[in-house]
């Protein structure tokens, strides 16, 4: 009986958590959290960035499909025509996605050979793709908040 008894009394001191042990692993979820969230956030704005980026270029296959169909040349391009090219095309803000505004696909080079369609993601973002007359292709951006999709001008 004596060492059923010592048994007994061995089991019930071991069960359970320290405050110490507790508190060391609330410690070590706080650090990890503080290293993931701010991680976490800057991907967030790196993917709205993207999105806008994606519009850009979709806009400018629809922009080389157009001036297929019309012997090579971009005039009469316009957001409008884009859309019934690639109805994927957003014209307008909404639904919290990028989108290339009014003005967003325009014929402006030297004898419609060339264009710009400039998307604008959720949080301001803009972001350019422009065909030369030359057939060079640029792409500009203009960051207005924080985000890492533009860290240099280009994109």
């Amino acid at each position: 009986m004596g060492l059923a008894c010592s048994l007994k009394r061995r089991i019930r001191s071991e069960t359970g958590f320290t405050l110490v042990e507790l508190l060391v692993v609330i410690l070590i979820i706080g650090i990890l959290a503080a290293i993931a969230i701010p991680a976490f956030l800057t991907q967030k704005s790196k993917a709205v960035d993207t999105s806008a980026k994606e519009l850009a270029r979709t806009g400018a296959q629809a922009a080389e499909t157009y001036a297929t169909d019309h012997n090579g040349g971009y005039s009469g391009l316009t957001t409008k025509a884009l859309h019934e090219y690639e109805s994927a095309i957003q014209t307008a803000a909404g639904n919290n996605n990028a989108y290339l505004n009014g003005e967003g696909a325009t014929a402006v080079i030297e004898s419609n050979k060339g264009y710009e369609v400039t998307a604008t993601a959720t949080n301001g973002d803009t972001f350019t793709f422009k065909r030369e007359a030359n057939g060079e292709v640029l792409r500009s951006c203009n960051q207005l908040t924080g985000s890492h999709g533009c860290p240099y001008g280009s994109w």
